[in-house]
């Protein structure tokens, strides 16, 4: 049987973007006000994992980092059709920088046991480094293809798939186990349904901590990040807005005239 793992992350809804706030003390994301939703390039990896497990023989697990209410992002993978969830949960985990989230999720995989394939999100929606799954591919030591937006063949140890480029692509060839990071070109995710949320109901989510997962309090969090927010400047922007009255044509000749006396033309 298939082994799939997808790594979710919860972040602060995109759609609430203009609430976010950064701390002025720890230099982080002040989450805790804004409500906290599947991020969306992960809802594509987890829609290309149910596709697989549909049409193979395969068991899916997904897996994340994050405070106790990220558990609600995992309840809502199970309802979409996972098999069983796993949350690493500590606030010793807290301000994980891409390096130090990797490496706790790498051991976390670990722990879970044997597979043969893992799935992320080319990209956080809060972070957007993109650096996540490489350094993931590399703790546990499997190739990695990142910008995956095919899978064009499947269903043995060897699969061929198709990753994004500038102004084109890669096809390429690799050997399960391995890591795919997936742009949202991949699929267009499905929407929980009724029957789904009731059977989730029967399956286990499994909370971790730090010593969990055999990890020390120096390699976690913000104590095991190699990079920091050294400072912050706020920018004040100085533009300012004039709407133009009038017809089209009106509008045509004082916006030229405008733009003459400003010196643009």
């Amino acid at each position: 049987m298939l082994k799939i793992v997808v790594c979710v992350k919860a972040v602060p809804d995109p759609q609430k973007a203009s609430e976010i706030r950064i701390d002025p003390d720890t230099k982080n994301l002040a989450r805790s006000d804004i409500p906290l939703v599947l991020n969306p390039l992960d809802k594509n990896a987890l829609e290309e994992a149910l596709r697989i497990k549909e049409r193979e023989k395969a068991h899916l697990s997904v897996i994340s980092m994050g405070p106790p209410a990220a558990g609600q992002i995992i309840k809502e993978c199970l309802a979409l059709g996972a098999d069983r969830g796993f949350l690493l949960t500590d606030i010793a985990f807290a301000g994980a920088d891409a390096y130090s989230t990797a490496f706790t999720l790498a051991r976390g995989i670990k722990a879970i046991g044997e597979f043969d394939l893992i799935l992320c999100g080319m990209a956080s929606s809060d972070g957007s480094t993109e650096w996540v799954g490489p350094e993931m591919a590399s703790f546990l030591d499997v190739p990695v293809v990142t910008m995956i937006n095919e899978i064009v063949e499947s269903g043995d140890r060897w699969w061929k798939v198709k990753a994004a480029l500038e102004n084109g692509y890669r096809l390429v060839e690799v050997q399960l186990p391995a890591l795919f990071t997936v742009t949202r070109e991949l699929n267009d995710p499905r929407t929980l349904s009724f029957s789904g949320i009731i059977k989730s109901r029967k399956k286990e989510i499994t909370e971790w901590g730090r010593e969990d997962v055999g990890l020390s309090e120096s390699e976690v969090g913000l104590k095991g990040s190699p990079t920091i927010v050294s400072e912050m400047t706020t920018i004040e922007s100085g533009r300012k807005v004039e709407l133009l009255a009038g017809t089209s044509e009106e509008k045509a000749d004082l916006l030229v005239e405008k733009l003459v006396e400003a010196g643009v033309l």
